[in-house]
């Protein structure tokens, strides 16, 4: 993950959205490498994380570099749900949910992308397939459908979060990015909370 100025924008064959919190970069991915992840940008971030890391002989800090590609793979679907929410949601509990998800996932973004421009981190431009595919479904829903499903989907989704992030904190070898995770758990456990309790207002 040591010392590149720049970080590479993976955009994934065949992905369908444009990201929120895409890039500039010096360079981009080989196009061969791309053409071989025709299903996952995340995946492709990943693999060109690795042959980064064995080129510098970095490998140790191979599964920072696999937290910050779903750290940030994670944080576009927060904005782009949350941004579907304020437009498709009815609760009011909802509706402000879903602006702090886009407030302070756009904020955490920017600072991990930040961390990644300092290193040979490459973070995906676009959602990988499963998400994107999650987005859509969601995207489908009628307004009285929506708010149940996306608070669902939110309680969940943050559980795993915090799970993914506080090991990353307890367990992480690059210090930039332990520092990131360790910092964002509160964070997380505060959206936990709202999300349950959004979840419990749209219940009665």
């Amino acid at each position: 993950m040591k010392y590149i100025s720049k970080f590479l924008s993976v955009i994934a064959m065949g992905a369908a959205l444009a990201s929120c919190s895409g890039n500039g970069s010096k360079g981009t991915a080989d196009t061969d490498s791309a053409a071989m992840y025709n299903s996952s940008s995340t995946d492709a971030a990943i693999d060109s994380n690795e042959k980064a890391l064995k080129a510098q002989d970095s490998t140790e800090v191979l599964d920072d570099t696999k937290f910050a590609v779903m750290a940030a793979n994670g944080g576009m679907m927060e904005v782009q749900l949350g941004k579907l929410a304020l437009s498709k949601g009815s609760s009011p509990k909802v509706l402000e949910f879903a602006k702090m998800m886009v407030d302070d996932h756009s904020k955490a973004n920017k600072e991990l992308m930040g961390i990644a421009g300092t290193k040979t981190i490459t973070l995906p431009a676009i959602l990988d397939n499963k998400t994107q595919k999650d987005y859509d479904d969601m995207a489908k829903l009628n307004k009285a459908e929506f708010d149940k499903a996306y608070t669902d989907y939110m309680v969940k989704d943050h559980k795993e979060d915090i799970e993914e992030f506080q090991k990353e904190a307890d367990k992480g070898k690059d210090a930039e990015l332990k520092a990131f995770a360790a910092k964002t758990v509160p964070v997380l456990k505060h959206h936990l909370e709202m999300a349950q309790q959004a979840n419990d207002a749209v219940k009665k």
